[in-house]
């Protein structure tokens, strides 16, 4: 059993689902602000298939457009479109919440002595 799990035996139930919470909406955090690795695309390559590199660009990934091998654009989603998704994270974790309630604090408990939570 590792450390945490020690650790969240001895705190109350309010506060132990209130950590888990926490940890999960930190998770969410790091997910969304991860930093994927730019792909370099040629000049020519990005003018020709530039609907297709939008359509990755909206799934999250981000190009760089070379010129001879030189980096002259970075193709990266826009800043709205992370704040929009952010908010349907937060909204599609409202609605796990109300489907799946916590059931009780002796569930968590088991899960925890398990070692699966």
């Amino acid at each position: 059993m590792s450390l945490h799990l020690r650790a969240c035996k001895n705190l109350k139930p309010e506060l132990l689902i209130l950590s888990w919470l926490v940890y999960i909406l930190v998770c969410i955090r790091v997910a969304l602000q991860g930093e994927r690795m730019k792909i370099e695309i040629g000049s020519y390559q990005a003018k020709t298939k530039l609907l297709e590199l939008l359509w990755q660009v909206k799934a999250g990934e981000s190009f760089t457009i070379t010129n001879r091998g030189e980096g002259i654009a970075d193709l990266v989603p826009s800043a709205g479109a992370k704040v929009k998704d952010r908010v349907a994270v937060a909204e599609k974790l409202k609605v796990f919440m109300l489907a799946h309630p916590v059931r009780g604090v002796n569930i968590i408990n088991d899960l925890i002595e398990e070692g699966r939570a």
